[in-house]
């Protein structure tokens, strides 16, 4: 039926919905203007499953049944749904008394069937005795106070400029429910009941309802935080519930940490080196280990410092730097610290070490820098540190110390002499941002360049107080090794103190998770991203992270640049966006890197 424009407050019927559905015209009748001719529609038509108001088409729907369990929070994607929709829940309370003497009515008559079945010999009936059960148990809880009942009614009205649209917009919407193994109908002849009750009129007109308890009813608490902007950060991109801007600041949370876990391919870099070009922008400084040298152009257009460190390279770190001075912390204290990491990098570069071997190595590095005057009690900030050879001469005249002196020749006058054997030449003065790229260092010796790269990073960043962040790509290089995945995890707790947040990149979950330091690493991290995932890692992530159905399907079918973005106890589905000069500096796609080269003349 239509309804003429007179009065909101009093729709009159002009036609019914049992005649051909016809739009039928009425002359308005010429008095004053009011606003509730301006607000109002120019008509309202009620069909048998959908209503027309004004311009736009609307249909509602009533939830008609609930399995037996269901997810916390799972109308949240409902109400987030990309769509235009109203949502209602009526929740009525039950007398507990009244429930209680049904449900002792329920439990006599399962009893008596139970009875009947063991007086004709029949075996039990499993169906029965969980039954009997079920209605014990909410009896008691009844009684207790644990639990009350309740009818519940939970009505949603679409909206679509078209009827083939509202058509599509309900297939998604029943999709969703469907999923969770609840089931709708749509209000068929009941249509402006279900208008008015999905309505904020506080009107229940369509009243189809389900009993529920305490327990159950609380999993629809709708009021699920799907936005994630703050009034300071920068630009992470795009929330994929509602196309709001996700604006955030790493280091307002308790610590500025993040880790980004995908598969190869997905736009982890993307997305890293978007971070950086933006952190850039706010005054923060960018230290980069870089295994891929995908970083090297976005340095070079910032004007930053790269460093290549190989066996080749010009470039080198001294394992043996002390640190500079600390405010706050004793410089025997630094020089104990500096050893026992020294210690686990050799331990790394050996390949392990027995209880006799590690305490002979303790004593050697002790030796080997009080050779050059420096001792715990020494100034040692401006002495000249040794070299790794010098150790070896030490370990060669030490008693038990010979086969270690063996053991370290590769690295001294042996294959990779080049490249711990030196004194450090790289220096980060003022760069706002630093890359050292190990790309060309052969794969055994990825994980010990990280780590001694960590140690020199991890003392210029003590020395002096600044918002900085690390970036640590292919993390999982150091966590196939207990050391260096100690160290990055100490580093990564510790970095708070300091004015630090750790970014650290895997695309190998499982190496990352295998380590007893991967989840300390996430549980240290306030952030935490993830993109596309494999369906053999799947599983292992949903775990770590607690993720429902719905967020691994998301990540399985994920494109480019799209996943979940933690930050704290919020998250939401993220798409990461650039502009067009933004993408051009941070892109790795092969085909626009071409590109970019033959604009540029490079080829």
């Amino acid at each position: 039926m239509f309804f003429k424009k007179n009065n909101i407050k009093n729709l009159q019927p002009v036609a019914q919905s049992g005649l051909p559905q016809k739009e039928i015209t009425i002359e308005k009748e010429e008095r004053i203007l009011t606003v509730y001719d301006i607000i109002a529609p120019s008509a309202i038509g009620i069909f048998q499953n959908f209503i027309k108001v004004g311009e736009k088409f609307s249909k509602t729907f009533f939830v008609l049944t609930f399995p037996q369990t269901v997810e916390a929070g799972w109308l949240s994607p409902i109400i987030n749904f990309n769509g235009v929709l109203d949502i209602s829940i009526f929740i009525y309370p039950i007398s507990t008394e009244k429930v209680i003497r049904q449900l002792q009515k329920k439990l006599t008559e399962t009893e008596a069937l139970i009875m009947e079945r063991e007086e004709k010999g029949l075996i039990r009936d499993p169906q029965l005795d969980a039954r009997r059960q079920t209605i014990e148990d909410m009896r008691d809880k009844l009684i207790r106070a644990e639990e009350k009942m309740f009818k519940l009614g939970i009505y949603f009205t679409l909206y679509a400029d078209s009827k083939n649209q509202l058509e599509k917009l309900e297939k998604e919407v029943v999709r969703e429910f469907e999923a969770r193994l609840i089931y709708t109908k749509p209000a068929v002849f009941r249509q402006k009941e279900g208008f008015l009750s999905s309505s904020p009129l506080f009107i229940d007109g369509l009243f189809t309802n389900t009993s529920m308890n305490t327990s159950p009813l609380s999993t629809i608490f709708p009021f699920v935080s799907f936005e994630l902007t703050s009034d300071r950060g920068i630009l992470y991109g795009i929330n994929r519930h509602n196309n709001s801007l996700i604006i955030f600041d790493r280091f307002s949370l308790e610590n500025a940490n993040i880790v980004i876990f995908a598969k190869s391919g997905s736009g982890k870099s993307y997305f890293q080196k978007l971070e950086i070009f933006r952190s850039l922008v706010q005054g923060i400084d960018v230290i980069v280990i870089d295994p891929e040298n995908e970083y090297k152009y976005l340095a070079e257009t910032v004007g930053g410092t790269y460093f290549n460190i190989s066996l080749a390279s010009d470039h080198h770190i001294n394992p043996f730097d002390l640190p500079p001075p600390i405010e706050g912390e004793p410089k025997e204290g630094l020089f104990r610290s500096n050893i026992i990491n020294l210690i686990s990098l050799i331990r790394l570069m050996l390949e392990g070490l027995s209880p006799e071997e590690d305490a002979i190595m303790d004593q050697a590095i002790t030796l080997t820098y009080a050779s050059r005057d420096i001792t715990a009690e020494s100034d040692f900030y401006n002495q000249t540190p040794p070299l790794l050879s010098d150790l070896q001469k030490v370990l060669a005249g030490m008693e038990g110390g010979e086969s270690l002196a063996t053991r370290l020749e590769k690295y001294t006058t042996g294959a990779y002499a080049g490249f711990l054997n030196r004194h450090t030449n790289v220096d980060l003065k003022d760069a706002r941002m630093v890359v050292f790229s190990i790309r060309d260092l052969e794969e055994e010796l990825r994980p010990i360049a990280m780590f001694l790269i960590l140690h020199y990073i991890w003392n210029i960043v003590r020395s002096k107080l600044k918002k900085r962040i690390l970036v640590v790509d292919e993390a999982w290089w150091m966590m196939k090794h207990e050391d260096a995945a100690s160290f990055l995890f100490g580093i990564a707790k510790r970095a708070r103190k300091y004015y630090l947040g750790v970014s650290t990149i895997t695309q190998d979950v499982n190496d990352f998770m295998r380590s007893e330091y991967g989840q300390a690493i996430i549980s240290n991290s306030s952030l935490q991203l993830l993109l596309k995932q494999s369906p053999a890692t799947i599983d292992i992530v949903a775990q770590t992270f607690n993720l429902t159905r719905e967020e691994r399907y998301l990540l399985l079918q994920a494109n480019v640049g799209e996943g979940l973005f933690f930050a704290g106890t919020k998250h939401v589905a993220i798409q990461v966006v650039a502009s067009y000069g933004e993408d051009q500096i941070v892109t790795t796609n092969p085909e626009q890197v071409l590109a970019i080269r033959r604009a540029q003349g490079e080829i």
